[in-house]
């Protein structure tokens, strides 16, 4: 909460007239009496030097001799509050407010006091009635809506005051706190509606409202707001991303493309925008490959991207198509970018190789993940089985038997070890011991139906 700072100078009294113009600054009086004027200054030096103690005595006196003077009441009040004595403080601005209701600076007295004592019922009843002499001091009653979590009522007039006097940094901040509880999004998706039809050239509101549908997943209407993005503000950045699609619906995969490195480039625009537009491509270069390099040059665009491996998901999706060679490249091309080894990529990336025959490097690469990860048995499966390929019988065999201690509750790897086993004993010429790893493997399968 912003705490106003209250500039004060001197006020002049006229006389023995104890009455202040309603804005005119509480301490530019003159005194009527030497007595008055006397006690008056005396208690302006001692509150200069910090003796509030001092002052407090001299401007008792003054009050004895004009007991009426809202002025004094006022410097009592700042006198009080120095000295953390909030209820003669209170006392003092209150009596100042009831003399003349019509000094903000008054009523500022018992908001101060309001502040430091986090009294903030009353600090609220008391801006309202500063309000009507400073509008901009519902700044101040937007930051305690916040601070005792009356939410719905500081997004109002936070979009009162944007409204009015354009938006602020501290309000913006205070608006995405407020977002982040889903409840209030349609109070503000209304808002930003209304805020486009009165000001349909600014920019800023369809990409909030932009934002807004995309982390409620409601891509139609993500494609809507950009459309009338792209009809008002042609030159935005965000409207591209109504232009790509709609290049990739009229089939002009060039200008698609152009829009699509536009809307990656820009840091601003909501990541599930961006992968929106990025799986619609990957499906239109699964159907027309060579656009392929394309694709390829888009991925580092999501190099810094926390939540999705953009490399791995393009090798799944071509996974499920049955495609392995190109599953085999993205999956290369995540397990090679990424500082944190992944298991599951591994995994995909091995089976990718079995499905291609790649046994070279399926050997080399389960080997590390077995030094990397000794109790995953799936590692000593493909080590086994690309060993195998290879003719390298007896370290398939080595291999295969340390993993299958490993193997719990999971029939169909079982079975797979003893198959491999089999084949390795095949091999090495120990028909016996083929036979039983065989047989072993065909029960389990039994088992697992």
């Amino acid at each position: 909460m912003k705490k106003r700072v209250l500039m004060i100078v001197f006020m002049t009294l006229l006389g023995n007239q104890a009455s202040i113009m309603a804005q005119t600054e509480p301490e530019d009086i003159a005194m009527a009496t030497d007595e008055f004027q006397d006690s008056f200054y005396e208690s302006l030096l001692q509150k200069g030097i910090e003796n509030y103690d001092k002052a407090i005595v001299a401007l008792q006196k003054c009050q004895k001799l004009q007991p009426n003077d809202a002025t004094i009441y006022f410097e009592l009040g700042k006198n009080y509050l120095s000295l953390k004595d909030y209820r003669n403080a209170q006392s003092s601005f209150e009596k100042a407010t009831q003399i003349n209701p019509k000094n903000k600076w008054f009523w500022l007295g018992i908001y101060d006091v309001c502040y430091q004592t986090k009294n903030y019922p009353l600090a609220i009843e008391t801006i309202q009635k500063i309000i009507p002499f400073d509008e901009e001091y519902k700044d101040d009653l937007i930051s305690l809506y916040m601070i005792t979590n009356q939410w719905d009522k500081a997004l109002s007039l936070i979009n009162e005051m944007n409204d009015k006097f354009g938006k602020s940094e501290e309000r913006d901040l205070f608006k995405a706190q407020i977002l982040s509880q889903g409840k209030y999004q349609n109070v503000e998706i209304d808002n930003l509606l209304d805020q486009i039809k009165k000001n349909p050239k600014e920019e800023s509101n369809y990409i909030a409202l932009i934002s807004l549908y995309a982390k409620n997943n409601n891509a139609d209407k993500v494609l809507e707001i950009t459309q009338q993005l792209e009809k008002q503000v042609p030159t935005s950045e965000w409207a591209q991303v109504s232009s790509f699609k709609t290049y990739l619906d009229e089939n002009q995969p060039e200008k698609a493309i152009l829009a699509m490195n536009v809307v990656l480039a820009n840091p601003k625009i909501d990541s599930k925008i961006k992968h929106r537009i990025f799986n619609e491509f990957l499906i239109f270069v699964s159907k027309n490959p060579q656009f392929s390099p394309d694709l390829d040059k888009a991925i580092p665009y999501f190099k810094n991207d926390s939540d999705v491996d953009v490399a791995k998901e393009i090798g799944k999706f071509y996974h499920s198509k049955n495609q392995f060679d190109k599953a085999v490249k993205y999956y290369e091309l995540s397990v090679n970018s990424v500082s944190q080894v992944d298991i599951e990529t591994n995994l995909l990336l091995l089976q990718a190789y079995t499905e291609t025959k790649q046994y070279e490097p399926m050997a080399k690469i389960s080997k590390v993940m077995i030094e990397t990860f000794p109790t995953q048995p799936q590692f000593y499966f493909y080590f086994g089985l690309a060993n195998n390929q290879l003719q390298q019988f007896k370290k398939a065999k080595d291999v295969l038997e340390m993993g299958l201690d490993y193997v719990v509750d999971d029939l169909t790897l079982e079975a797979n070890f003893n198959i491999q086993l089999g084949e390795a004993y095949n091999g090495l010429g120990d028909l016996k011991k083929k036979e039983a790893y065989f047989a072993k493997a065909n029960q389990l399968l039994k088992q697992k139906k």
